[in-house]
């Protein structure tokens, strides 16, 4: 590892964007883990209607929402997914 990649950028602007990115991605995988969660309720019937259109709405706003930060912050959907080393990345793959 050469001596500048050790080095932290301490700059506001990128400490800043950094946390958002990471904040993003903790909410991007939470994300992921209601959406396959409410797929599996839907494919089971566990859900009325009601509780189907309300779970949709609110996944498709979040991931709105999710997507004008990223804008915000310069930020593409693969810049949210962390490379764990040797475990791959963090997220899976679309």
């Amino acid at each position: 590892m050469t001596e500048s990649r050790k080095r932290l950028d301490l700059e506001p602007d990128t400490v800043e964007r950094d946390l958002i990115k990471l904040v993003l991605t903790v909410v991007e995988l939470l994300r992921q883990l209601m959406e396959r969660q409410a797929l599996r309720r839907v494919d089971e019937g566990d859900l009325s209607e009601e509780q189907e259109e309300r779970i949709g709405l609110t996944l498709m706003l979040l991931d709105d929402r999710m997507t004008e930060l990223r804008d915000r912050y310069g930020l593409r959907p693969e810049d949210l997914n962390l490379d764990l080393g040797p475990l791959g990345p963090l997220l899976p793959r679309e």
